[in-house]
């Protein structure tokens, strides 16, 4: 009983791998003859996983769509997450190809209205640089609200929820320090995946664009209505949520006043870090943050140029603490 169970695992794991198999060929694979391998199929079946079969000289096995997710028994919104993920990590170094096979085995078993639900948070997603530095908490994302914010993308459905950000939250737009009094209703155009945040960009009833923490949204009751698309200029979804964030959603923000053109400053970051004000042609000022005075300490020391904090106070005593940290590191 054991073998048998184990085979059928593995005979899984085979239909799984790609999409069709001769039976010679899976008889060969696990050491067993044809019958046995028409009989792990049939008990298969009975499990309740279909199993297509084609008769003839290109007859051929192959896992029927909408089967139960074997070996793990995922539930619908597992599912989703796991194949989101895999889509994302074959973006990563080193996780390409393992990334691939996983989701080609996940993706052929997914059920018809899975799918689609994945289809949509990856097509309307973009991903910002990576980032590190932070030691902020992991936002917690309900499954159900990336899925539906994905599909009203996907469908140009207008979206309606409540926005309700921390109090004390240096951020700008509705809702700031409070739950919003009534629900707001945008046009959603995409969503952007970045420091492990997931953002929405949409374009409000004055036809103006906004960032929206998708852990900070409450979803309210579908509108079913469509809307006409007018996508942003540039399609720069990604870009306009790292400015925005840069700008206003960090903890900690800093004016810096730079002795170098704005383009030789430009050429050494990351529009992520921040934005740059030119002065004049030899001075330029770098408008940035982060979550803690360190962070910015840090990315200033990297620009390799000459600077002189103009706010605030904190970092100025900051960095003259590390600065004479540093002097007496090196005194002889």
């Amino acid at each position: 009983m054991l073998e048998t169970s184990s085979r059928l695992l593995s005979l899984l794991a085979l239909l799984q791998s790609r999409p069709a198999w001769t039976g010679s060929e899976l008889a060969e694979r696990l050491e067993v003859t044809t019958r046995t391998i028409r009989n792990d199929v049939d008990r298969l079946r009975e499990l309740g996983y279909p199993v297509d079969a084609t008769r003839g000289p290109a007859g051929h096995y192959q896992l029927g769509v909408g089967a139960k997710l074997p070996p793990l028994l995922l539930d619908d919104e597992e599912a989703v997450a796991v194949a989101v993920g895999l889509r994302t990590g074959a973006g990563v170094v080193g996780m390409a190809e393992s990334s691939a096979r996983a989701l080609t085995k996940l993706e052929q078993v997914l059920p018809h209205r899975l799918r689609r639900q994945v289809n949509a948070i990856h097509s309307t997603m973009e991903k910002g640089p990576d980032n590190t530095g932070s030691n902020v908490p992991d936002p917690e994302i309900d499954p159900a609200v990336l899925t539906a914010v994905a599909a009203c993308i996907r469908d140009e459905h207008y979206l309606r929820f409540d926005y309700s950000v921390p109090v004390g939250t240096p951020i700008r737009g509705p809702g700031s320090g409070s739950a919003s009094d009534l629900p707001i209703l945008v046009e959603p155009y995409r969503l952007v995946s970045w420091q492990r945040y997931w953002y929405l960009v949409a374009r409000d009833e004055s036809g103006a664009w906004h960032t929206y923490r998708v852990d900070w949204m409450s979803l309210r009751m579908a509108t079913g209505r469509r809307y006409k698309p007018r996508p942003m200029p540039g399609d720069d979804y990604t870009d306009f949520v790292l400015r925005d964030v840069a700008t206003t959603g960090w903890k900690v923000h800093a004016r810096i006043t730079v002795f170098a053109p704005a383009q030789e400053v430009l050429s050494r970051i990351h529009a992520a870090v921040g934005v740059v004000e030119s002065v004049d042609e030899n001075t330029s000022v770098l408008v940035t943050g982060a979550d803690s005075l360190e962070i910015v300490a840090v990315y200033i020391g990297m620009l390799g140029l000459d600077f002189h904090v103009d706010n605030p106070p904190e970092l100025v005593q900051h960095l003259r603490t590390i600065g004479n940290r540093y002097l007496r590191a090196i005194d002889d």
